[in-house]
């Protein structure tokens, strides 16, 4: 781990370019790194149901949690912290360092596809769960907030 002092110093040795490259993906699921200042690139895994791994179509043996939908409708926040670390610890296992969810849309029009990869239309309860969710999955790795319009 990086501690706040040695992140301000490794940004005084970056490069603009370098700077710009940590922003940047690398492949479809890396971006980033510094090899001359041993910084890794960032690996992403795509959520919010579950740990897929480098690819679009999941590997074997990764675990599929319920829909967010479903989370939300538990109004049960342990529930959803405890789905979140096992995700994070999903993630972690594959060596990806960012979990791509939760998704927090609000639900705004019944004839959308999507909102099974969303909580819920009521902004109240949505919060509550993605707080829950990103503290499960951040004690094992990052949660990438997704899809907020």
């Amino acid at each position: 781990l990086i501690r706040h002092h040695e992140v301000e110093e490794l940004l005084k040795k970056l490069t603009l370019e370098e700077k710009v490259s940590l922003l940047t993906g690398k492949t479809m699921w890396e971006a980033g790194g510094v090899p001359r200042l041993n910084l890794p690139r960032l690996r992403f895994s795509d959520g919010p149901h579950g740990a897929r791994g480098e690819g679009l179509h999941g590997t074997v043996g990764a675990a599929l949690a319920p829909c967010l939908s479903a989370l939300a409708a538990t109004f049960n926040e342990e529930i959803i912290l405890k789905v979140g670390e096992i995700l994070g610890q999903e993630c972690a296992a594959r060596g990806a360092n960012v979990l791509l969810g939760p998704t927090v849309n609000i639900h705004r029009s019944p004839i959308t596809g999507r909102h099974f990869e969303c909580f819920s239309e009521d902004p109240f309860l949505t919060s509550r769960c993605a707080v829950s969710y990103v503290r499960g999955v951040q004690r094992f790795s990052a949660a990438c907030v997704k899809h907020c319009v």
